[in-house]
């Protein structure tokens, strides 16, 4: 009996594994908090089960909260978005010279190399008033300024995985 629970119970985890590795389910919500950085089947499949008996990335994707977004894309940017909530003000300053070490954190942070980092700046600098399109940009929109103007580099685009 103990083995047929066991084989039940493995075996009930399999779609949980399917649909979280089609549709990335772990990307957003606590579970994506919980197993950040973790890879394979079982972390993916553990997040999306924490994030569907939780009810939490339903909450999120519906209030943009938890590394959910609202524009139909899922991804985890909440290590980028906290980087930049929390640096708002320098990162601006940053990029309206070019240069300095919030922007360079930020670069950092994307995984942008060194051979690229000059571009980077060049960008940032020559699109901040895009990416901080007002004193009061929120996060979410600096991160969207931000992704698109990368986008449009066939160099740096490589960089907005984590945008």
């Amino acid at each position: 009996m103990k083995k047929l629970l066991a084989v039940a119970a493995v075996a009930a985890l399999f779609p949980a594994a399917a649909l979280a590795q089609q549709n990335n389910v772990g990307s957003c919500g606590w579970g994506s908090k919980l197993f950040d950085g973790q890879s394979g089947v079982m972390p993916q499949a553990f997040a999306g089960i924490t994030n569907g008996t939780a009810g939490n990335q339903t909450f999120g994707v519906s209030s943009g909260t938890s590394g959910c977004t609202q524009d139909g894309t899922v991804r985890s940017t909440w290590k980028t978005a906290m980087f930049i909530d929390g640096n708002k003000e320098r990162l601006a300053r940053d990029m309206s010279v070019g240069g300095g070490e919030a922007l360079d954190s930020l670069a950092h942070l994307l995984g942008v190399e060194e051979v690229d980092r000059a571009a980077f700046n060049r960008i940032a600098r020559d699109n901040m008033e895009r990416i901080f399109p007002s004193e009061n940009a929120r996060t979410e929109q600096v991160l969207s300024n931000l992704h698109a103007v990368l986008m449009r580099d066939a160099k740096l685009a490589r960089y907005t995985v984590a945008l």
